[in-house]
């Protein structure tokens, strides 16, 4: 009888132990199917962000040229505006010194009418107050036809001041409405770039502390590092755009204001100028350096790095990948002068090697 039963619940095990197996089974493979699928929805919200990031800096390129364009013509309209009142205010100012000379020359024809002396006693006093008459007619004459000719003149600028002006108020509401458009971008893109802000604490913590030991910028240029140098000069001979637009004032290699030797550019522009990224590559360095306002110093490949000082406001992070065109910030509006230079390896090279000059 306890052979029966033992066999009995035996045989019961053996039945319940696959059962129990295939069911653990089948809830970790459902489990793994579960997981697959929240995988590939995550690879598919990531290829979305990025592809939505790429889209973001392809708009912010576009945005940025037509901002600094707008900027570049109305500082252009604003200088000639300027130019022209100037010119008004002279003119107005000889005009006036004209109108003295007129009533003094008027006063003294009218005195010398109402005097007259042609008795023969006083022949030479006559003689001279008719030279004196004639010259003071001559003088009057010359005067009238001097401020007539200035009155044209000021009429002349009043219109092309009407004109330029109306090109400024033109411009006005496109300008404003593209600012508009980029600093949404702009926004757009700080929200992209949360994942990145919250990794670089510590490379801001390191480069603070770079910051803080280099003596210049060349020191600070160096401690950030560059990419990999190859064979392949390419970059080297690629015409890039200015980084912010203006005119070149001191070049590489000349004489400085302090009698030293520039290692690279001096780039006068206007207050609050958008700078824009010179090429592709990756931010080194944002942040404010010891008598050179905010910084950046960018990566791009073979070697290269530029560095970029005088910002007023900077709109990229650490680590931050940028396309060539991209906004990374505005020059501080107190300074007129961005100090550019380019870098590769320990060297500075002339940026005349790689950029346009507008």
């Amino acid at each position: 009888m306890k052979k029966c039963l033992f066999v009995l619940f035996l045989s019961c095990f053996t039945v319940v132990q696959p059962v129990c197996a295939a069911s653990e089974l089948s809830q970790i493979q459902a489990q793994i199917k579960k997981t697959e699928q929240q995988n590939k929805k995550l690879e598919q919200q990531v290829k979305t962000s990025d592809r939505d990031v790429a889209a973001t800096k392809k708009k912010l390129v576009k945005a940025a040229d037509q901002v600094s364009s707008l900027e570049e013509q109305r500082g252009i309209v604003i200088k000639k505006i300027q130019d022209i009142d100037a010119k008004q205010a002279e003119l107005e100012r000889s005009l006036r010194k004209n109108q003295e000379r007129i009533a003094d020359a008027a006063a003294s024809i009218l005195f010398i009418a109402s005097h007259p002396s042609f008795d023969s006693e006083n022949m030479r006093e006559y003689v001279l107050t008719s030279a004196v008459l004639s010259g003071t007619a001559n003088s009057f004459d010359a005067d009238i036809q001097d401020a007539t000719k200035k009155i044209k003149e000021l009429e002349k600028l009043r219109e092309q001041r009407a004109i330029e002006k109306e090109k400024l108020d033109r411009t006005a509401k496109k300008y404003a409405s593209e600012k508009q458009e980029l600093d949404k971008l702009l926004r757009t893109r700080s929200v992209q770039n949360q994942k990145l802000r919250s990794q670089q604490s510590a490379l801001q913590k390191k480069l603070r502390e770079l910051s803080a030991r280099a003596k210049t910028i060349s020191e600070l240029s160096a401690g950030v590092g560059s990419s990999e140098m190859s064979g392949d000069s390419r970059f080297s001979f690629r015409k890039l755009n200015q980084p912010v637009r203006g005119k070149v004032v001191v070049r590489f290699g000349e004489k400085t204001a302090l009698g030293l030797k520039s290692d690279g550019w001096r780039i006068r522009v206007r207050g609050d100028a958008l700078v824009m990224a010179p090429a592709d590559g990756e931010v080194k360095f944002a942040d404010s350096f010891k008598g050179f306002g905010k910084v950046i110093i960018m990566s791009h490949k073979n070697g290269y790095n530029t560095v970029m000082t005088n910002l007023g406001v900077i709109n990229v992070m650490l680590g931050q990948e940028v396309l060539a065109g991209e906004p990374i910030g505005r020059m501080d509006s107190d300074k007129s002068e961005m100090y550019l230079e380019v870098r590769r390896g320990n060297k500075a090279v002339d940026p005349a090697r790689l950029f346009k000059e507008d």
